[in-house]
């Protein structure tokens, strides 16, 4: 398959960046170094090209209501302009995919992950109704993310619209560098932030604009490497890591966007079994002591038993130490419970811990 270039490639290219191939498009994994570039957000901010992932469009009479039996979340208690996190499932219960649901007055706007894209339509368009519509604008749009403590200030400094009066999770249209966009303050950093969604014809224009006032807010580019390191210090899951078809959203601690005194919804029957059952495992968060630091798949264990598997790791650059997250039996999901990784063949003591694992000053 031939890659895709988001139109920042070759702005990218003249930055430095190291490239990788992620769901298809060649995207920037690092410029300088993952530790200077996840500081830079955490003390400053950081300028993110996340044009890789997937934006859906839903209208027609219909729309509202086939959301809301798509999503586990309650679309009903948005107002006009809010953002909502929310995960579709399948019939069993089991995840097809976590994402953003935008409620605008005439449309329903979904960003989804990047790997999923097809699947996502594909599983949607299955439940497709008269009167509803569905248009995948992935391809005709670009996403740029602004995070970090300066991310207001860059954003102010860029468009007339009153920045201070944007609640979290609340979008906006407006005039950014003379062009008017959609954006909204959202992120997966745990940092104030701002996402802004870009035709691609603005592009490069968007992008020029808001990498200057980035740096002269004491920022830069930020790849997805730090991305990852970023949103694991938050205990934010990743589709495909931390989530899957074969978990569902109660034991991955995504309880909160289900919604079950909600009118039916796909896969709410399946949960709500699985409730009154009760879990059989959790996806948990720990922390290890020393510097070795675990990767997804290493085993977990309690002496000689393996009782689940690492999901997501990295050496967590605000807090110096190695974190991690992975699924075990409940009995072992307290916090403070003693556990082992085995890292190449060696065990190494962990402890399961409170999460986030970083108190991020979020904007709400």
């Amino acid at each position: 398959m031939t890659e895709k270039k988001t139109p920042f490639y070759d702005i990218h290219c003249r930055l430095g960046a190291k490239m990788i191939t992620f769901a298809g498009y060649l995207m920037p994994v690092m410029y300088d170094s993952m530790i200077a570039e996840h500081m830079r957000v955490r003390q400053a901010v950081g300028i993110f090209d996340l044009t890789h992932m997937g934006e859906f469009e839903i209208s027609g009479p219909g729309a509202r209501a086939f959301v809301q039996n798509l999503v586990t979340n309650d679309l009903d208690r948005l107002v006009e302009n809010q953002v909502m996190y929310t995960c579709m499932c399948y019939e069993d219960g089991g995840i097809v995919d976590d994402l953003l649901v935008y409620n605008f007055k005439d449309r329903i706007f979904m960003v989804v992950n990047a790997s999923n894209i097809a699947k996502d339509y594909a599983h949607i368009e299955k439940y497709l109704t008269d009167g509803v519509r569905l248009r995948n604008i992935s391809d005709e749009t670009s996403l740029i993310a602004i995070q970090g403590p300066q991310a207001a200030g860059v954003m102010s400094s860029l468009t007339d619209f009153p920045i201070a009066e944007l609640k979290y999770y609340h979008a906006a249209f407006g005039r950014v560098a003379g062009e008017k966009i959609m954006f909204s303050r959202t992120g997966y950093t745990g940092e104030d932030g701002f996402e802004l969604y870009i035709p691609n014809r603005l592009a490069e224009k968007l992008w020029e604009a808001c990498y200057e006032a980035v740096v002269d807010n004491g920022g830069g580019p930020v790849g997805l490497g730090a991305r990852d390191s970023l949103r694991l210090e938050m205990k934010f899951a990743l589709y495909g890591n931390d989530i899957w078809e074969e978990t569902n959203p109660l034991e991955a601690g995504l309880g909160w966007v289900v919604k079950l005194d909600k009118q039916d919804f796909i896969g709410k029957q399946a949960l709500v079994r699985i409730k009154e059952k009760g879990l059989k495992r959790k996806l948990i968060g720990f922390e290890m002591p020393g510097k070795v630091f675990p990767r997804q798949h290493y085993s977990i264990y309690d002496g000689d038993r393996k009782i689940g598997e690492v999901t997501s790791g990295v050496f967590s650059p605000s807090l110096k130490t190695a974190i991690g997250m992975g699924y075990v039996p409940v009995e072992y999901a307290e916090i403070g419970k003693q556990i082992e990784i085995d890292v190449r063949g060696q065990k190494h003591p962990a402890r399961v811990a409170k999460t986030p694992f970083y108190k991020a000053a979020t904007h709400k």
